[in-house]
């Protein structure tokens, strides 16, 4: 890693699709790590940076003595960069377009699942035909574990040029000082933590942290996430109300999302949510909980997640509120993008206008999901590694997104301006 300032020009890459090339290998050992003037860091990555494409490049020298390279079809660029520290970044693409429209940042190209790691969603040019100008694309909130990372700029079809890409830290990655490990011999559940919200403002900062952004949280959502705004989220009359807004700070939508991360995690128990959720096309409710290895897209599905409260709008009835929840196990044995995760479902009267306790009871060898005391769900695979991650803790998270590739996968519907997740309490129980 060189430590230095390297004065930002103007150093144009267009990419043509006619046959493989090569740059030369980079590890990232030239990505210059930095600290601007408000003391966050930032990792550049210049156009001459890159290693490879799926196309033909010309290369040339313009007066200023910068490299460009010049293509007029579109493709992607492949790129090492070096993360000195894991956390939550903004993602950024300085650029000039003629006649492309979207770009996006692919992480971990060479992983061994052969996924695509999206850490952008799809960024929009929206800029007038013609329009030379160079601009700046950003996108908030993408994950990114320290250390190497191999990536690929993708660029629709049309004419482009890249000056450069940056990596600028939101957040620190926090582990999580307490982990909570309940006692499950006994005949009676006990309750051992819980928000109940009976405060008013904010949720209690000694409980809840915020994950912010909008780098679309790998399902191509439409809403950024906010940290500590009372209009995406307050305390009010004994409950949590999350809310997403729509066309908010120059957002398509805002909302939150809160987990104990960084603050508690728990391993074991019973965790209860006692909540009301939103009815309408398009929304997506969910109380649920992250293994607290998850740092960034490569961790997961291998740290295990378990999904106790998820609802599609577009399963709800607008009238009567009836719906469906979905209880879920995803590990490495099991997941949805490999279309076999382990999944309960359960038809919910008047999930809308009525509180329902959706909970799950954690023991070392299964899993059992509820709704209102009725069980519909049990997973019991402790064979392996990938299929019992569930040894390890895990840490709770609350959020409303609003489409993605489940909650928009019937689309949207365009009258609505708000919806609202309302949660009663969250209790985590032992037995005694």
């Amino acid at each position: 890693m060189i430590s230095k300032i390297i004065p930002i020009s103007i150093i144009s890459l267009m990419i043509l699709i006619c046959q493989s090339c090569s740059g030369g290998k980079n590890t990232g050992e030239n990505n210059p790590s930095v600290t601007d003037e408000k003391g966050s860091l930032e990792i550049l990555v210049e156009a001459e940076d890159f290693f490879d494409s799926n196309g033909e490049f010309q290369m040339e020298t313009v007066n200023s003595g910068n490299q460009i390279m010049s293509t007029q079809v579109g493709g992607w660029l492949a790129f090492d960069v070096n993360i000195p520290v894991a956390g939550r970044y903004i993602s950024q693409v300085h650029l000039s377009s003629v006649s492309s429209q979207s770009c996006w940042i692919e992480d971990y190209f060479d992983n061994k699942d052969n996924r695509t790691y999206n850490i952008t969603g799809t960024m929009l040019f929206n800029r007038s035909s013609g329009d030379t100008d160079f601009f700046t694309l950003s996108k908030d909130g993408s994950p990114l574990n320290a250390g190497l990372h191999k990536m690929k700029l993708h660029v629709d079809s049309g004419e482009v040029k890249i000056d450069w890409l940056k990596f600028i830290l939101l957040k620190e990655h926090q582990e999580t000082p307490m982990v909570y490990t309940q006692n499950m011999r006994g005949s009676e559940w006990v309750v051992v933590w819980a928000d109940e919200f009976n405060d008013t403002g904010l949720p209690d900062t000694s409980k809840w942290t915020y994950d912010i952004g909008n780098w679309g949280w790998g399902n191509f959502e439409l809403q950024y996430y906010t940290e500590a705004r009372a209009e995406n989220t307050h305390i009010e009359d004994g409950n949590l109300i999350i809310e997403a807004r729509k066309n908010d700070m120059e957002n398509p939508w805002t909302s939150t999302r809160i987990t104990t991360r960084g603050k508690e995690s728990f391993l074991y128990g019973k965790i209860a949510f006692r909540a009301k959720v939103p009815a309408e096309k398009g929304n997506w409710a969910a109380g649920w909980t992250l293994g607290d290895s998850y740092i960034d897209e490569l961790s997961w599905p291998y740290c295990g997640e378990l999904d106790i409260l998820e609802s599609v709008g577009y399963e709800i009835n607008d009238t009567t509120g009836n719906g469906k929840n979905h209880a879920s196990v995803h590990c490495g044995a099991y997941y949805f993008k490999k279309g076999n995760q382990r999944t309960g479902i359960l038809d919910v009267d008047n999930m809308k206008d009525q509180f329902h306790t959706y909970s799950l009871e954690w023991f070392p060898d299964s899993i059992k999901a509820y709704v209102d005391d009725h069980q519909y769900f049990s997973y019991y695979d402790t064979s392996t590694d990938l299929s019992w991650p569930y040894n390890k803790p895990q840490n709770i998270i609350l959020n409303l997104a609003m489409g993605g590739g489940w909650g928009g996968a019937l689309g949207m519907n365009e009258n609505i301006t708000s919806q609202e997740l309302i949660i009663d309490y969250v209790r985590v129980y032992e037995l005694k």
